[in-house]
């Protein structure tokens, strides 16, 4: 049974969901259930097949799941964040499922989670020097004139960020 506050975080995230789904041309999220959500990405990126150079992609997913401990604790960024794919991405924080954003604040929103998805995805947040993919690492490092490597807003302009600030 989870407790009001929590059930009330819930219903903001999907009010969130809703939000980001209306406002933004890059992103859609897809609520499986109260704690679980499947985040779409439409912006550029990078996959890379095989031993060949990397190459822009633009159609990614991650899950995220909320647990009932969320309000309360930091979490691990493997409980409430999965890559989904492509298994392809060639990210400095990103390998085999996981993907590192960073400390996840108890209650951080989904809005703001959303957010720093896309600036990991675009190459607008990479941490090459404590990397889980040392190649993309090394890729960033020798290509920061290229960096990031999507430029677009994640909301269209002149949308309102909702969710920061409850």
């Amino acid at each position: 049974m989870r407790d009001a506050i929590f059930t009330t975080f819930l219903e903001h995230a999907r009010e969130d969901a809703a939000h980001l789904n209306a406002s933004s041309d890059l992103a859609r999220v897809l609520p499986i259930d109260p704690q679980h959500y499947v985040l779409h990405y439409r912006c550029r990126g990078l996959v890379r097949d095989g031993s060949g150079p990397p190459r822009v992609h633009e159609d990614f997913g991650v899950g995220l799941y909320f647990p009932a401990s969320y309000l309360r604790l930091e979490q691990p960024p493997g409980l409430v964040v999965q890559w989904l794919g492509p298994a392809e991405i060639f990210h400095p924080n990103i390998r085999s499922g996981f993907v590192c954003i960073g400390p996840i604040a108890p209650g951080e929103g989904l809005i703001d989670l959303a957010f720093r998805l896309f600036e990991v995805i675009s190459y607008h947040r990479c941490s090459p020097n404590d990397a889980l993919n040392p190649e993309a690492a090394q890729w960033a490092r020798n290509h920061r004139d290229l960096l990031p490597l999507d430029r677009r807003p994640l909301l269209r302009p002149g949308t309102r960020r909702a969710g920061g600030d409850r």
